[in-house]
């Protein structure tokens, strides 16, 4: 009998905090991905700080003799230095009989813009105030330029959607910073001024830019597990898996 090939087991790989609120909203968001996708083995490794670690996962999957084949999916927003280097140095140093393969990481994707809407009216924003209100898209920030060209050319998309404008602000590495990025949109005459978190979980950043939404008017929650962030990770999955499948003869 013809037997269906096993998907291959999708690693989501985050990076972990001390902040314990970190590692429950990435578990959240592995539970939501879990229910749009019945059948499919998630597991979840942290690079730092949490348990299990992305090797362990690995070795646990190759000393299970079944899985072959592995999706490892960075849980990271751009294209910065974990996603070029830290991830993929920690995939070569996996047991040699797992083929794995990289996934892209999350952003940018129209899905992430509508989870970051969400968390606005979420937050007390209704569709009638998009075109008096601007927006800060707040990101952790990075040192790597290509993530920062990246968040400015989303802030530029998603005004073109109908605020009063967007700004994007860093939380750390670049700038401007969440609290410049609020007072210059105040001087451009936006009679109310949202922050949008532009990252996946709570932790020391999340909160610098929390800290920095002091004089906004509306402060919207991180991505963490909304809908759209699931359907992302399931995406960038199946964007992966297919040359997997194809090497089985699926």
């Amino acid at each position: 009998m013809h037997m269906k090939p096993v998907p291959p087991v999708l690693v989501v790989i985050a990076h972990g905090s001390r902040d314990p609120r970190h590692a429950a909203t990435v578990h959240a968001l592995v539970r939501r991905v879990r229910s749009l996708r019945p059948g499919l083995r998630v597991e979840t490794g942290f690079l730092d700080f949490n348990i299990p670690s992305v090797h362990g996962v690995l070795e646990s999957l190759a000393a299970d003799g079944v899985v072959r084949d592995v999706v490892a999916l960075p849980l990271l927003l751009t294209r910065a230095f974990h996603a070029k280097a830290d991830i993929p140095a920690v995939l070569r140093d996996a047991p040699p009989q797992l083929r794995i393969r990289q996934a892209e990481v999350l952003g940018p994707s129209p899905l992430l813009l509508t989870a970051l809407e969400r968390r606005l009216y979420e937050a007390g924003l209704t569709s009638a105030d998009r075109s008096s209100t601007g927006v800060v898209l707040a990101s952790a920030g990075s040192t790597d330029p290509e993530a920062i060209a990246v968040i400015a050319e989303i802030a530029r998309e998603w005004r073109r959607t109908g605020w009063c404008a967007v700004r994007p602000a860093f939380a750390s590495a670049s700038l401007p910073r969440t609290e410049d990025a609020v007072r210059e949109l105040r001087a451009l005459g936006c009679s109310r001024v949202a922050v949008a978190p532009y990252v996946l979980a709570p932790g020391f950043l999340p909160d610098r830019i929390a800290r920095g939404a002091a004089e906004a008017d509306v402060l919207a929650d991180v991505l963490g597990p909304a809908p759209e962030v699931a359907r992302v990770l399931l995406e960038r999955y199946d964007s992966a898996r297919t040359p997997a499948l194809a090497a089985v003869g699926a």
